[in-house]
């Protein structure tokens, strides 16, 4: 039940990140990403050539620049990134569970465990959940 209140919580606190900032116009400035968590790479190639069935998580942006927060779905909620993508993007995690909105799912190829997830509907805001292995 702790649990089941911990990803409501975060999941409300991820919403409310993507909702209340605005859009900032200007040149993309990158995103942050821990070390060991994420990798921002310029193109997808290195995406298909390395064994990402391992990895709780992948985000190619194939479609137009869209914002994308990722955060550890635990009680501390640490975010791993948050701020605009550009498109050919990459973002690779290592780590789960995690939570991740974007405000335009559209634009992205979300990869879970080696899975390509279903598209999201072109202009709308998305979520998933990655559970830990």
């Amino acid at each position: 039940m702790a649990a089941l209140a911990l990803l409501i919580v975060g999941g409300m606190a991820l919403v409310n990140a993507i909702m209340s900032e605005p859009d900032k116009k200007g040149p993309a400035t990158g995103v942050s990403a821990s070390s060991d968590g994420g990798r921002k790479t310029p193109s997808g190639s290195e995406a298909t050539t390395s064994p990402t069935a391992a990895l709780p998580l992948v985000i190619h942006v194939t479609g137009q620049p869209t914002k994308v927060v990722v955060r550890v779905a635990d009680a501390g909620g640490k975010v791993l990134a948050n701020g605009p993508l550009s498109t050919g993007d990459t973002l690779q995690f290592k780590e789960a569970p995690l939570a991740v909105a974007a405000s335009n799912g559209g634009s992205l190829q979300v990869v879970i465990y080696g899975e390509v997830q279903p598209r999201q509907p072109n202009g709308q805001r998305a979520q998933w959940f990655i559970k830990a292995r």
